[in-house]
């Protein structure tokens, strides 16, 4: 693991709790839940290659339904603030699950920027590839700029790119540093900024932190019940406001994580809040999702 790559003290032990019994499902409906989604995301992988001759706003409405069929199949309600806008923008959100993927995409599809090895996962990395993903080496520093060069030019062409900036999961109440690399592709593009607050009630189960095995993390939000996904649309930053990427990296921040403070005022601490004090960071975790 390269020294310079982001990475979150938060553990699954002390952030990824479960529900207690009264309030998860039973184990039959929440094996259901997992077929379903399982099946879910099986049908876009076979689908895909038919909505290559269809142009970019069909494609997206494909991309829409079925990404809101995957999150409902695992038994996920999706509530949605904010009007999304069609504009080509730098897509920015908080990172805490893959479940966020899915999520952003059902709202504000567009081209993510994903870690390379993700290209050679089984049935998703050339569904991935084959949808304008983007591959960062995040081994590789040397190869940042190249990256940052393909999403300039992917903004210019018009596209949507849709990236989490923290380069690592986080539980939900404590949150990461944003990156400022991607933002200098939006300044050399000419694009603005679109903030995206992504929260999870409750919010131990949807987070997908440490080593935290993904067959564990897809269990446990499909035995959640009643388990709310919110994407929170919050207002543009506007091309030219700033003229840095590391300014404009910290206003597109602040604006999240000042959403994420608001929210969790408004509901009952709880230890999880202290992951990032109580954890040494020696426990942080070497995988760093997209």
């Amino acid at each position: 693991m390269s020294a310079w790559l982001p990475g979150a003290p938060c553990t699954p032990r002390h952030c990824a709790r479960t529900p207690g019994p009264a309030a998860a499902a039973s184990r039959v409906r929440a094996v259901g839940r997992l077929a379903a989604g399982t099946l879910a995301v099986l049908a876009g992988v076979l689908l895909a290659p038919l909505t290559a001759p269809l142009g970019r706003a069909a494609r997206e409405r494909a991309t829409r339904l079925w990404c809101r069929t995957v999150i409902r199949a695992f038994g996920v309600r999706l509530r949605i603030t904010g009007t999304p806008h069609d504009s080509p923008r730098l897509v920015v959100a908080n990172h805490i699950s893959w479940l966020d993927i899915p999520l952003v995409a059902a709202v504000l599809p567009g081209r993510m920027l994903a870690k390379s090895e993700v290209r050679r996962w089984p049935l998703l990395g050339p569904l991935a590839a084959r949808g304008g993903t983007l591959f960062l080496e995040r081994d590789r520093l040397r190869s940042l700029p190249g990256t940052v060069r393909d999403i300039a030019e992917a903004l210019r062409g018009g596209s949507r790119v849709v990236v989490f900036p923290e380069g690592s999961t986080w539980c939900g109440r404590a949150h990461g540093r944003f990156r400022p690399a991607a933002f200098q592709a939006a300044l050399d593009a000419g694009a603005a900024v679109q903030p995206v607050r992504v929260t999870y009630h409750p919010a131990g189960p949807a987070a997908f932190v440490g080593d935290d095995p993904l067959a564990a993390s897809l269990w446990r939000v499909a035995a959640a019940g009643g388990l709310t996904a919110e994407i929170r649309i919050l207002p543009p930053i506007p091309a030219g406001r700033h003229t840095d990427r590391r300014s404009l990296a910290r206003a597109a921040q602040n604006a999240i994580h000042t959403a994420v403070a608001s929210d969790s005022a408004n509901r009952p601490s709880s230890s999880v809040h202290q992951c990032v004090s109580s954890i040494p960071a020696a426990d942080s975790s070497p995988r760093t999702p997209s």
